[in-house]
């Protein structure tokens, strides 16, 4: 049973007299096509961004790093006590890298790029997947790392972030 409201008809006429002699607008809006980013743009911004901090890596260059022992570093300036706290894993990595079968070409520009990416996202913990291998990536990360000047610390991995196939990395995050 529907009742039928009088005055929604009263508004209804009310309405279709107020209207009365309107015309409908033509659409006169311009769209423009939206322009894509070609996948060629995209990668050229993206080699841009690793090639900024590609550069603090040098294969002939070779710190100081202790040779007994765990692989470890801590900067000029940086407590010993972060370099112990990253050995017994108190940090807990917010970004990993596995290098897991590239080749030192790709490691370093992925090494780079997973810096910058912290960097930007304010991740000051890192875990640097190299494996063990062949040893080299293992002997050139450590190597890589060192020279990069946000790299803080690093150093190996507890068991549960990669043992000895893997870096833990402190990274200085600028205040922005």
């Amino acid at each position: 049973m529907s009742k039928k409201n009088p005055n929604l008809e009263d508004e209804l006429s009310l309405f279709q007299d107020a209207v009365k002699g309107v015309k409908k607008f033509t659409h006169d809006t311009i769209i423009t096509r939206r322009q894509q980013n070609s996948k060629v743009d995209k990668a050229k911004v993206s080699s841009k961004e690793t090639q900024n901090h590609e550069f603090y890596f040098s294969d002939e260059f070779e710190p100081h790093l202790n040779e007994h022992g765990p692989t470890q570093y801590a900067r000029t300036g940086v407590s010993k006590y972060e370099v112990k706290k990253l050995r017994r894993g108190i940090y807990v990595p917010d970004m990993y890298l596995d290098m897991h079968g590239m080749t030192q070409q790709e490691a370093k520009r992925e090494l780079a790029a997973m810096l910058a990416a912290c960097i930007k996202e304010n991740v000051s913990c890192a875990c640097v997947m190299h494996g063990i291998g062949k040893h080299i990536l293992k002997q050139k990360a450590p190597l890589w790392l060192a020279q990069h000047p946000d790299v803080m610390a690093f150093h190996q991995a507890p068991l549960e972030f990669g043992g000895n196939g893997a870096l833990l990395v402190l990274i200085d995050i600028p205040e922005r």
